[in-house]
């Protein structure tokens, strides 16, 4: 059994004498979660304050996951899906119910037809799929891609970016 020391260690490790580019962007990742709630650091809505500097996360290598923890949006998760990933959580200023319910409404319901789009350097693709959850832009959603054969292998994760449209990340 791993001692709780050993989890921490293994989850936030990065060795000591480790140049900057062998530790995750801290700034980044804050760019990220105000991106993501739409309001910036210390201000309603946004996080309570920034990343703690002192933390040494091994970087990411794929895209990191951001979502909202519960339904109440009072703390975004952000998690690295490498193998032996990070996660971490933050807390939101809470906004007034009446902005937070504005905020909140769906882009894509489950079950719509949706757009799922991919960009990259130099190329933009996209296909018709179906919605498998209900999201508000920012949201991370599953949908499957519109007429394929294995339903279940084709189901992903795409933030929803505008009514009827998902977008797929590229490393």
């Amino acid at each position: 059994m791993i001692s709780a020391y050993a989890l921490i260690s293994l989850l936030l490790s990065a060795p000591g004498s480790a140049a900057a580019q062998d530790v995750q962007d801290l700034a980044a990742l804050d760019r990220r979660i105000a991106e993501f709630t739409g309001a910036p650091i210390g201000e309603e809505g946004g996080a309570m304050q920034p990343l703690d500097r002192r933390l040494k996360l091994r970087p990411c290598h794929v895209p990191v996951d951001i979502a909202w923890r519960s339904e109440q949006r009072d703390t975004v998760m952000l998690q690295c899906p490498d193998a032996g990933g990070w996660r971490l959580y933050m807390p939101v200023h809470a906004r007034p119910a009446a902005q937070a319910a504005a905020a909140r409404q769906d882009a894509v319901q489950r079950g719509d037809a949706v757009s799922i789009s991919v960009a990259g350097q130099g190329f933009s693709i996209s296909r018709p799929g179906e919605a498998l959850e209900s999201g508000a832009v920012g949201d991370w959603i599953k949908v499957r891609p519109a007429m394929t054969g294995n339903r279940r292998a084709d189901i992903m994760r795409a933030r929803v970016t505008g009514p009827g449209v998902v977008t797929l990340t590229t490393g």
